[in-house]
């Protein structure tokens, strides 16, 4: 007899569903690097499409502006359209946020870094579309500020949503969002390597090697899709240049004393945006918009990325007071906007400040010094990897990131010094983290216990081996549990509160117990039996160990249980049991 075509249909569901099944149970474990390679891969490609897509979003309508290839030439518009074209984008999005509930105005790097440290990597997809539409229009309309935030929140947003929809462990989210954030910064500036050590260095606060394989995957996959559409130049092209003479080193400090005393002052500037958050967004939105038209009527130079001011300033194309006066807007300008409310990104403006004020440097030094100083080209290369390692407190990612800009590396040894040295002294003087960890708890974002209970889920850790009862058993029913030597016993009653006992205190129990009431039969009410009873609490299959110590502190519970289900868990079966005792071991 021929098999039924219902069953010849669901035998592929079936398989499919077991395999899924098993991929998603070892991605619990910490070391699933073929598991996390694959989705690496995908992630990276998925990324690289939506950063593709986001660029597009507002490069044509820029294209469209200037009628042209450039969307960068806001010089050429009119003085009015200078002030005007900022501020109108600024109001649409202002009105945009006005009308979105505020917990979906959290935005750009610091988002992630919050949600990746404090929510397991969980991204909300609203949050993501308000960055996209409101991304999209400060950068078609000028506003200085950056695009790289806005990428790496959506390339955080898609990774992490697509371990989501794959119901994957949380333990995995979190690297996925790392993956996207590599992926979008790899995108953005074809630096496929820098890609990875801002996200490690700046988003996931670690390098560990089971990291790092799918966050290469991601950063080179989504590097060749970039590359598909744009080619393999960089963001900006860069001359050939080298240190002249050691003796410029002296003034090579004093470059990076001078980058990370500005660095210094924006980050006190971005602390104290903290203080007109209280205000309505329209009003600050609208401050905003009147500030960057302003500067923009005054410097258009600052509106845009300013990719194209990077390159003037390295092929020695601005003069001392023009490099000085965007160097110093751009960055305040930004700093200011972004403080106020405005969805954009800071590593642009950091980039274009740092390239102008070592410009500008440079230029100075060629006036003491001209038979021993190099050219302003190299001066503005090293101002603007230190300024973003200063401001970022990103000195390794700033530091790749000039070296394959560059592909030069006779410069590494003075970028080094410059960027070291700026990062040192924007800490000193500003006091503060990292202008993305401002407003966060470093210690405790980066803490060692929960960085590696992050890394792994509760089912790879939680204990099968147990019997379940109700609370009341016979005494044959207990010999029978005995005999099969459970590590745990669960006492379960349908809609009741599940309690630990562990085998040993029911054996003395029964040792220690009248044997008439064996013959008798009598029912021995578990509850009452000398011994530690631990009232369980559930958590949900796919949560991560520090999820389980957070929720064992929280409710101050020495053991909690796997359930099956969340929405009635005190009706659901028990995977498995994991005490206070297990997640100690683990980590020490």
């Amino acid at each position: 007899m021929p098999p039924h075509p219902e069953r010849q249909r669901s035998a592929p569901i079936r398989w499919f569903s077991n395999h899924a099944a098993n991929f998603r149970h070892r991605l619990a474990f910490s070391d699933a690097l073929p598991q996390l390679a694959i989705l690496g891969l995908v992630s990276g490609i998925i990324t690289g499409v939506i950063a593709l897509l986001f660029r597009l979003s507002f490069e044509l309508p820029l294209h469209a502006l200037f009628e042209g290839d450039s969307t960068e030439a806001f010089e050429s518009l009119p003085s009015m359209i200078h002030f005007l074209l900022p501020l109108g984008g600024a109001l649409l999005v202002g009105i945009i946020l006005h009308f979105i509930d505020p917990h979906r105005r959290q935005v750009g790097v610091s988002h992630v870094v919050e949600r990746v440290h404090k929510h397991q990597g969980r991204m909300p997809s609203g949050n993501a579309i308000t960055q996209f539409i409101c991304g999209s229009l400060l950068l078609s309309t000028g506003t200085p500020v950056g695009r790289e935030g806005p990428a790496v929140h959506l390339g955080a947003a898609c990774a992490s949503g697509l371990g989501k929809q794959m119901k994957l462990p949380n333990n995995n989210l979190r690297l996925l969002a790392g993956c996207g954030v590599a992926a979008a910064i790899a995108a953005s500036f074809n630096t496929p390597l820098a890609g990875v050590i801002f996200a490690m260095e700046v988003v996931l606060l670690e390098y560990t090697v089971t990291g790092f394989i799918p966050i290469i995957l991601a950063s080179v996959s989504a590097t060749v899709v970039s590359r598909a559409v744009y080619g393999d130049d960089p963001a900006f092209m860069v001359p050939a240049v080298e240190l002249g003479s050691l003796w410029e080193i002296p003034y090579l400090i004093l470059s990076g004393l001078t980058i990370g005393a500005v660095a210094a002052v924006i980050l006190r500037m971005h602390k104290l945006s903290a203080k007109v958050q209280q205000y309505p967004i329209l009003w600050r939105t609208l401050a905003a918009g009147l500030i960057a038209g302003t500067a923009g009527w005054m410097l258009p130079q600052v509106l845009g990325l300013g990719y194209d001011t990077i390159e003037m300033a390295l092929y020695s194309q601005l003069g001392l007071g023009l490099l000085i006066a965007i160097g110093l807007i751009k960055i305040l300008v930004a700093t200011t906007v972004v403080g106020l409310g405005l969805p954009g990104g800071m590593v642009s403006p950091t980039l274009v400040s740092g390239a102008c004020l070592g410009g500008a440097l440079g230029v100075l030094g060629g006036f003491m010094m001209p038979e021993l100083a190099s050219g302003p080209g190299l001066y503005a290369m090293l101002g603007m990897a230190a300024m973003m390692g200063a401001v970022l407190n990103a000195p390794l990612a700033a530091l790749i990131a000039l070296l394959e800009l560059t592909y030069h590396p006779h410069i590494l040894m003075p970028a080094m010094l410059v960027i070291v040295i700026a990062c040192v002294t924007a800490r000193i003087l500003s006091r503060l983290p990292g202008l993305f960890l401002i407003g966060h708890d470093p210690d405790r974002l980066s803490s060692p216990v929960f960085q590696m209970l992050s890394r792994s889920g509760v089912t790879s850790l939680m204990n099968r081996d147990f019997v379940s009862c109700s609370r009341s058993i016979g005494w044959e029913k207990a010999l029978a549990i005995l005999e099969s030597k459970p590590d745990w016993i669960v006492i379960e009653d349908v809609g009741e509160t599940k309690y630990l006992l562990r085998p040993s205190d029911l054996a003395h129990y029964l040792e220690a117990s009248d044997t008439s009431l064996w013959e008798e039969d009598q029912p021995i009410a578990l509850l009452d039996i000398p011994g530690q009873h631990r009232e369980l609490k559930p958590i949900h299959p796919r949560a991560s160990l520090k999820e389980a110590l957070q929720l064992m502190r929280h409710q101050n519970a020495m053991a909690i249980y796997v359930s099956r289900s969340t929405s009635a868990p005190l009706q659901s079966e028990v995977s498995g049991i994991i005490t206070r005792e297990a997640i100690d071991n683990y980590y020490h």
